[in-house]
Protein backbone atom coordinates (compact mmCIF):
# COMPACT_ATOMS: atom_id res chain seq x y z
CA UNK A 1 0.00 0.00 0.00
CA UNK A 2 1.43 3.32 -1.29
CA UNK A 3 0.66 5.56 1.86
CA UNK A 4 2.30 2.87 4.30
CA UNK A 5 5.83 3.25 2.18
CA UNK A 6 5.10 7.07 2.39
CA UNK A 7 4.83 7.15 6.28
CA UNK A 8 8.19 4.92 6.11
CA UNK A 9 10.08 7.01 3.84
CA UNK A 10 9.11 10.08 5.97
CA UNK A 11 9.67 8.68 9.00
CA UNK A 12 13.45 7.85 7.77
CA UNK A 13 13.99 11.82 7.43
CA UNK A 14 13.25 12.15 11.20
CA UNK A 15 15.57 14.12 12.91
CA UNK A 16 17.25 15.60 9.47
CA UNK A 17 18.12 19.31 10.31
CA UNK A 18 15.58 22.11 9.02
CA UNK A 19 17.88 24.08 5.90
CA UNK A 20 16.03 26.25 3.79
CA UNK A 21 15.46 24.94 -0.36
CA UNK A 22 16.89 21.36 1.00
CA UNK A 23 16.29 17.94 -0.04
CA UNK A 24 18.73 15.60 1.28
CA UNK A 25 17.48 13.25 4.06
CA UNK A 26 19.73 13.25 7.35
CA UNK A 27 21.77 16.47 6.06
CA UNK A 28 19.13 19.19 5.72
CA UNK A 29 15.65 19.70 4.54
CA UNK A 30 12.51 22.17 4.61
CA UNK A 31 9.37 20.93 4.20
CA UNK A 32 9.11 20.97 0.43
CA UNK A 33 12.11 18.68 0.54
CA UNK A 34 10.86 16.60 2.38
CA UNK A 35 7.94 15.99 0.01
CA UNK A 36 10.57 15.72 -2.74
CA UNK A 37 13.11 13.56 -0.80
CA UNK A 38 10.48 11.04 -0.44
CA UNK A 39 9.09 11.36 -4.01
CA UNK A 40 12.58 10.36 -4.78
CA UNK A 41 13.05 7.58 -2.56
CA UNK A 42 9.63 6.19 -3.97
CA UNK A 43 9.36 7.28 -7.65
CA UNK A 44 12.98 8.08 -8.78
CA UNK A 45 13.70 11.05 -10.26
CA UNK A 46 10.95 14.38 -9.08
CA UNK A 47 8.06 15.24 -12.00
CA UNK A 48 9.52 18.78 -11.94
CA UNK A 49 12.73 21.05 -10.48
CA UNK A 50 11.44 22.95 -7.86
CA UNK A 51 12.54 27.01 -8.69
CA UNK A 52 14.10 28.89 -6.03
CA UNK A 53 11.90 30.32 -3.49
CA UNK A 54 12.64 32.84 -0.52
CA UNK A 55 11.02 32.07 2.92
CA UNK A 56 7.98 33.96 2.26
CA UNK A 57 6.83 31.65 -0.58
CA UNK A 58 4.80 33.44 -2.61
CA UNK A 59 3.14 35.64 -0.07
CA UNK A 60 3.85 39.57 -1.58
CA UNK A 61 2.44 38.38 -4.76
CA UNK A 62 -0.81 36.62 -3.08
CA UNK A 63 -0.05 33.20 -5.43
CA UNK A 64 -0.72 30.12 -4.52
CA UNK A 65 2.23 28.05 -5.81
CA UNK A 66 2.83 25.39 -3.60
CA UNK A 67 -0.99 24.49 -3.94
CA UNK A 68 -0.59 24.76 -7.28
CA UNK A 69 2.29 22.49 -7.95
CA UNK A 70 0.91 20.20 -5.82
CA UNK A 71 -2.51 19.96 -8.13
CA UNK A 72 0.06 18.99 -11.22
CA UNK A 73 1.32 16.19 -9.66
CA UNK A 74 -0.61 15.07 -6.16
CA UNK A 75 -4.44 13.47 -6.72
CA UNK A 76 -6.27 16.45 -4.21
CA UNK A 77 -8.90 14.48 -1.38
CA UNK A 78 -10.99 15.48 0.94
CA UNK A 79 -9.25 15.89 4.52
CA UNK A 80 -11.89 14.46 5.80
CA UNK A 81 -10.59 11.27 4.21
CA UNK A 82 -6.72 11.41 4.41
CA UNK A 83 -5.10 8.49 5.46
CA UNK A 84 -1.21 8.04 6.49
CA UNK A 85 0.57 8.54 3.69
CA UNK A 86 -1.61 11.91 2.56
CA UNK A 87 0.14 15.35 2.19
CA UNK A 88 -1.07 17.87 4.26
CA UNK A 89 -0.98 21.51 2.88
CA UNK A 90 -1.01 24.34 5.41
CA UNK A 91 -2.26 28.40 5.71
CA UNK A 92 -0.09 29.66 8.33
CA UNK A 93 -1.66 32.63 8.60
CA UNK A 94 -4.99 33.44 7.74
CA UNK A 95 -5.36 35.46 4.51
CA UNK A 96 -1.70 34.21 4.00
CA UNK A 97 -0.55 32.04 1.28
CA UNK A 98 -0.27 28.20 2.05
CA UNK A 99 2.95 27.56 2.20
CA UNK A 100 3.58 24.26 4.53
CA UNK A 101 3.53 20.47 4.07
CA UNK A 102 3.28 17.92 5.93
CA UNK A 103 2.69 13.94 5.59
CA UNK A 104 0.02 12.75 7.61
CA UNK A 105 1.56 10.07 9.87
CA UNK A 106 -1.19 8.59 12.25
CA UNK A 107 -4.92 8.94 12.27
CA UNK A 108 -7.48 7.94 15.40
CA UNK A 109 -7.63 8.93 18.62
CA UNK A 110 -3.66 10.38 18.26
CA UNK A 111 -3.40 11.52 15.15
CA UNK A 112 0.20 12.92 14.04
CA UNK A 113 2.40 13.98 11.21
CA UNK A 114 5.32 14.07 10.10
CA UNK A 115 6.82 17.91 8.84
CA UNK A 116 10.08 20.08 8.72
CA UNK A 117 9.38 22.99 11.14
CA UNK A 118 12.53 25.91 11.47
CA UNK A 119 14.43 25.49 14.23
CA UNK A 120 13.26 22.10 14.82
CA UNK A 121 14.17 19.68 11.45
CA UNK A 122 12.17 17.01 10.42
CA UNK A 123 9.79 15.75 13.45
CA UNK A 124 6.49 13.95 14.01
CA UNK A 125 4.04 16.07 15.69
CA UNK A 126 0.66 15.89 17.18
CA UNK A 127 -2.19 16.75 14.66
CA UNK A 128 -4.30 18.69 17.30
CA UNK A 129 -6.76 21.75 16.65
CA UNK A 130 -3.89 23.97 16.18
CA UNK A 131 -3.01 22.42 13.29
CA UNK A 132 -5.63 20.80 12.01
CA UNK A 133 -7.84 24.47 11.65
CA UNK A 134 -4.70 25.65 9.53
CA UNK A 135 -5.10 22.84 6.85
CA UNK A 136 -6.12 23.97 3.53
CA UNK A 137 -6.07 21.51 1.11
CA UNK A 138 -5.25 17.51 1.02
CA UNK A 139 -3.74 15.32 -1.44
CA UNK A 140 -2.38 11.54 -2.42
CA UNK A 141 0.87 10.12 -3.61
CA UNK A 142 0.12 8.32 -7.28
CA UNK A 143 -0.80 4.62 -6.30
CA UNK A 144 1.75 3.82 -9.09
CA UNK A 145 5.30 3.13 -7.61
CA UNK A 146 7.82 2.68 -10.69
Amino acid sequence: MIGARITEAARGWIGTPYVHQCATRGAGSDCLGLIRGIWREVYGQEPEAAPAYSMDWSEPQGEERLWAAALRHLAPKSIEMAVPGNVLLFRMRQGAVAKHLGILSEIGPAPRFIHAYSRYGVLESPFGVPWRRRVVACFEFPKEVT
